[in-house]
C-alpha cells in the first residue's frame, strides 16, 4: 500500500514540472559592507512555460530605493549568474510587481528546465542587483534561518557526474 501511495505522489508531482511551472523567492542580492544598506527587500515570482513562451509574474516589497529595471539572466547553473537574456517590466517603486512574456529558444528552454534562469530586480542604489532568485520547479521553502538536514531541498538538475 505504501508503494502505491508513493507512486501516486510521484505521478502527481511530475505534471506540475512537465507543464512548465517555475517559482522563485526573490531575496537580497549578494552583499558587501558597502552595499548592505542599499540592498533590502523580498519577493516571490512564478513563471509558466507554454511551448516556447515563458510568462513571469511576481511581487516585491521593502526595497531601500525605487526599483528601476528587472531582467532574466541565463547562467551556467543554479546560483551561477550569466548574461542578461531578457528585460522584464517592473514597478518603479520600493514595492510593486515584476512581469514579462518572452519567447525562448530551444536551448534557453532547456536551460530554464535545468535551473539556469534567474530573475533580478535592480534599484536606484543597487543598480547591479537588489533582489535575485532562480526559477526552479515548485519546491518547499523552509524559511529564514531554518536549518535543513542532509543535502537540502532544492532540486539539483545539473550536478556534475550525473
Amino acid at each position: 500500500m505504501k508503494l502505491v501511495c508513493l507512486l501516486a505522489l510521484g505521478l502527481c508531482a511530475v505534471p506540475a514540472f512537465a507543464a512548465g511551472m517555475f517559482e522563485t523567492r526573490l531575496a537580497p542580492s549578494p552583499l558587501t559592507d558597502g552595499t548592505r544598506v542599499n540592498i533590502t527587500g523580498e519577493g516571490r515570482a512564478s513563471a509558466t512555460l507554454d511551448g516556447n513562451m515563458l510568462t513571469l509574474t511576481g511581487k516585491f516589497q521593502g526595497l531601500a530605493t525605487n526599483a528601476t529595471t528587472a531582467e532574466l539572466y541565463d547562467g551556467m547553473g543554479i546560483a551561477m549568474l550569466g548574461p542578461k537574456a531578457f528585460d522584464l517590466t517592473v514597478t518603479q517603486g520600493s514595492s510593486g510587481t515584476v512581469s514579462g512574456t518572452v519567447a525562448l529558444t530551444p536551448n534557453q528552454a532547456t536551460a530554464l528546465r535545468a535551473g539556469h534562469f534567474s530573475v533580478q530586480v535592480n534599484s536606484q542604489k543597487a543598480p547591479d542587483g537588489n533582489l535575485t532568485g532562480w526559477l526552479l520547479p515548485p519546491h518547499p521553502f523552509a524559511g529564514e534561518d531554518v536549518p535543513v538536514a542532509g543535502p537540502g531541498f532544492l532540486p539539483q538538475f545539473d550536478v556534475p557526474g550525473k
